[in-house]
């Protein structure tokens, strides 16, 4: 499947003209700005040969969410370069370090999740074709790059997903705030795929009962539950806080 569609915001189309500007055909500048952002913008373009057109933000707000674009809109390749998982797990020379998102629906909070995998090093988010917002503008000018960074793998079954990694010797660890087990004092290996639930809902049955751990983040003021990208950074960071003490101690 070819096509092109828009994607908006200083983050999300710089990162993509870095990572993969033969994907970018057209960038689209509001004509009434001329500050060094915008300047900037257009000169990285200018340098990569894209054509940049200055148009008036009634046209930029036809192509995204009108207040939102920040004045700059870019057409892009709608198909992202496809990854399956198991090329991706096949290509690691590392431990895998994934998170499994189970029908996160907010686009800010995927976004954000997108953001915190790419500054762990986490290797991919999954997350279900069905009930998941999946990469949307929104979901990108959110994620500030990462949704190009990081591969995003929607799959049709999760809890068979789940499995396959297990047998695969991937160690499958739900974050439930019921757990008895406290994060900080759980044993996990090296290989980790990180599990967590949608907004309000938590983990599913079928995917807390597929799960080999389940640990909760000790939470010690009056507030009794973290936001999903929130807690993706707190248990994502002790994965790799681990695995530097470990390395470290050889």
């Amino acid at each position: 499947m070819g096509g092109t569609n828009f994607i908006h915001g200083f983050h999300a189309i710089t990162a993509r003209l870095r990572l993969d500007a033969k994907s970018v055909h057209e960038l689209y500048c509001d004509i009434t700005r001329a500050d060094p952002r915008m300047r900037e913008l257009i000169k990285l373009a200018e340098n990569l040969k894209l054509r940049v057109l200055q148009v008036d933000a009634r046209r930029l707000d036809g192509m995204a969410p009108p207040g939102r674009h920040q004045g700059v809109v870019a057409r892009v390749d709608a198909q992202r370069r496809h990854v399956s998982l198991e090329d991706l797990l096949d290509g690691l020379k590392d431990a895998p370090l994934l998170l499994v998102l189970d029908g996160v629906q907010d686009p800010h909070n995927l976004g954000a999740c997108l953001r915190v995998a790419d500054a762990v090093g986490c290797h991919a988010v999954i997350a279900p074709k069905d009930r998941a917002v999946g990469l949307s503008a929104a979901v990108i000018k959110v994620a500030s790059g990462a949704a190009d960074s990081v591969p995003y793998i929607a799959v049709t079954n999760l809890a068979r997903t789940l499995r396959e990694l297990k047998e695969r010797n991937i160690w499958v660890v739900g974050a439930d705030a019921e757990a008895k087990e406290d994060l900080y004092a759980a044993q996990l290996p090296g290989a980790v795929a990180w599990v967590l639930g949608a907004e309000g809902e938590g983990l599913r049955r079928l995917t807390r009962e597929t799960c080999d751990q389940l640990v909760k983040i000790p939470m010690l003021g009056q507030v009794e539950s973290l936001n999903v990208s929130v807690a993706s950074g707190v248990v994502l960071f002790e994965s790799r806080r681990r695995r530097m003490a470990q390395a470290a101690a050889g």
